[in-house]
């Protein structure tokens, strides 16, 4: 995969994120439930790819940036399921490459394997504070997401066979091409780098708060409508 192929075919978005950015966990559940309003369950895709925070940074995301954005950005979308982290400290997870690294794992089963898992696991660590550094909870999401083969998630985890696939989203989401986390790829060659949403930070990250200048949740339906018609 080269920076250069980030157009997918008729009837997919591309979806670069990370499941530690809040943002990615508002866009990917407004893709879930406008999708579905709009009746394009089996009709549009979503490719997941890693947009992986900690090696772009070279550091674990730090969670006082995430703790930041919790109550600010769950009154965008409270629906995606959100808590301040409830579990000890030491369970924060430390990196979340193990958990995209499933997701492109899931995605060699199917789009709809890799999409759940990648919501089961968004859910887990914003909503239930859960470790999703840690094989188990990883295995555990891809049985509440029920598409997904969990025993062959487990063996390819186990052969590590996404993990190159991984290392090559990784050094696309490197590039220029790749703006942040969410950025949105589709069929007519457009990209959406955080659709919807204008904001700005009051302070620097981990130490201020987002400031949403403009939210617009409706952008979703328009770009879902325009990767269905491709």
């Amino acid at each position: 995969m080269s920076a250069a192929d980030l157009t997918p075919q008729p009837g997919v978005v591309t979806v670069f994120s990370d499941i530690w950015c809040s943002f990615a966990h508002i866009a990917v559940h407004r893709l879930h439930t406008a999708r579905t309003r709009l009746g394009l369950d089996g009709k549009v895709w979503f490719d997941h790819r890693a947009f992986p925070l900690e090696l772009l940074n070279n550091a674990p995301s730090p969670r006082p940036g995430t703790d930041s954005e919790v109550a600010r950005n769950a009154s965008l979308e409270p629906g995606a399921g959100w808590q301040l982290w409830q579990a000890k400290d030491w369970l924060y997870p430390s990196t979340t490459l193990p958990a995209l690294e499933a997701v492109q794992a899931a995605k060699a089963q199917s789009f709809r394997a890799a999409e759940q898992l990648d919501l089961a696991l968004r859910r887990a660590f914003w909503a239930e504070s859960r470790c999703i550094s840690n094989r188990k909870v990883i295995l555990e999401a891809a049985r509440s997401a029920e598409v997904v083969d969990v025993d062959e998630l487990e063996a390819a985890l186990n052969d590590g066979r996404a993990r190159s696939e991984l290392s090559a989203q990784a050094a696309v989401s490197a590039t220029d091409r790749v703006n942040c986390s969410p950025h949105l790829f589709l069929p007519d060659g457009t990209d959406h780098a955080n659709p919807g949403i204008k904001v700005r930070w009051e302070g620097g990250y981990g130490i201020g708060w987002p400031v949403i200048e403009s939210d617009d949740p409706k952008a979703f339906d328009d770009l879902l409508q325009r990767a269905a018609a491709a």
